[in-house]
């Protein structure tokens, strides 16, 4: 009995995925709940399990192919073994030489069939755009398939030209065979078209302080290694960032709300936003509740949702439904940014590296290690005023972390 292989529902809003690779082939035996390949969606990568064991019997979508949900993969044949097939027997070769002649038109046909199933949509409209002949490459993927890497290495073939004038100034014009061309990944596509739609919907604007760091690092250093010991994890920047912002939000309520139509929803609970970034663009797993738990478990939350962002194991539900995000750009060195907005979400919060800087103390010139906040807010629903005053709260919890057992 053949088992049937098809896109499982994926989340919210999630409508189609992209097939990155098939982890089995036909012929191959699979056990139940055996990953069998592997989808990319807008927001996370997603391996489907097989629902029974048994042999791959067919493959029906290739890599690179776009597929709805609920579309056929593949099926299974449910408890078949493997076998190699075997030759037919040589007395049998008279009547096929006698079938041949009847047979050659479905031949041909079948033939042309396989040819277009031996490369993906991407493959064949990019061979089409290059006039290149498909059945001359050597596909690099699974059972020869045709990947558009494949058509993108092979040049077709030169037409007689004119003979060309002299080379321009600049050692010509024609750049294009020192030029690459890669594929936008699904999860890059979909980062790009929601930075732009922010930008489009929303009254973004951003307003700046920055924060002395002095209170923060001595309680890190004093506590760092009772910390671990207890907890097992290192007391890092964001738990202090995160209960700080919260703090923050209590007092200005509207940078924790959306906008639904002509209302406005006030969200009086807490799932901050991480922004994580990974070699496919970047994600943004949240920190549920992040209100109610303690520095310790916010700090082992976000290490293990980081860890899950770069080897691609996120749930969707571990990416939806934040209220408020926060990005730190000074892990890479940046001193100052301007962070576009999570939409629906209509604040966000850029943390920047931490830098020695003189500044003037009680009367004096003292080096103290700073940091530049930044906070992009969606002016519709949140005034100059709040954005301001919010930021200079969160400067407030930051230089007094005692503060932070009390009103984060």
């Amino acid at each position: 009995m053949a088992v049937e292989i098809r896109v499982p529902t994926l989340g919210e809003s999630i409508v189609d995925a992209v097939i990155v690779k098939w982890l089995k082939q036909p012929g191959e035996q699979v056990a139940r709940s055996e990953p069998v390949v592997e989808l990319e969606t807008d927001k996370v990568n997603v391996e489907i399990p097989a629902d029974q064991a048994g042999v791959i019997e067919s493959i029906e979508r290739h890599e690179g192919d776009t597929v709805a949900v609920g579309e056929l993969l593949g099926t299974i044949t449910a408890g078949a073994v493997a076998e190699a097939p075997q030759p037919a027997p040589d007395a049998a070769a008279p009547v096929q030489e006698q079938a041949a002649a009847a047979a050659a038109p479905a031949e041909t046909e079948t033939a042309a069939a396989a040819e277009a199933r031996r490369a993906g949509p991407a493959a064949r409209r990019l061979a089409a755009e290059r006039a290149v002949d498909l059945s001359t490459i050597l596909g690099s993927g699974p059972g020869g398939r045709v990947l558009p890497e494949d058509v993108q290495r092979r040049q077709p073939p030169a037409a007689p030209q004119p003979a060309a004038p002299a080379p321009a100034m600049n050692g010509g014009s024609d750049r294009s065979e020192r030029e690459e061309r890669v594929r936008m990944s699904r999860r890059r596509q979909t980062v790009a078209a929601r930075l732009v739609e922010a930008q489009r919907t929303a009254a973004m604007l951003t307003t700046f302080n920055e924060a002395d760091m002095t209170a923060i690092m001595e309680a890190r250093k004093r506590r760092r290694d009772a910390f671990k010991e207890r907890h097992g994890v290192s007391l890092g920047y964001m738990s202090f960032f995160t209960k700080a912002s919260i703090g923050a939000l209590k007092a200005f309520p509207r940078l924790n709300a959306e906008i639904q139509g002509d209302e406005i929803v006030l969200k009086h609970y807490y799932d901050i936003g991480i922004a994580v970034g990974v070699e496919e663009g970047l994600v943004v797993p949240v920190v549920r509740d992040a209100d109610l738990k303690t520095f310790a478990e916010i700090e082992r939350e976000i290490i293990e949702l980081a860890t899950r962002a770069r080897e691609n194991k996120l749930t969707i539900p571990e990416l939806q439904g934040g209220t408020f995000t926060i990005t730190n750009g000074g892990i890479f060195g940046s001193l100052l940014s301007t962070p576009i907005l999570n939409t629906p979400q209509v604040g966000i919060l850029g943390m920047h590296k931490i830098e020695e800087r003189p500044i003037a103390l009680n009367g004096e010139v003292v080096i103290r290690p700073m940091m530049y906040l930044a906070l992009s807010y969606d002016h519709r629903i949140v005034d100059g005023r709040e954005a301001v005053q919010f930021l200079v709260r969160l400067k407030e919890l930051l230089e007094d972390p005692m503060a932070l057992l009390f009103e984060g």
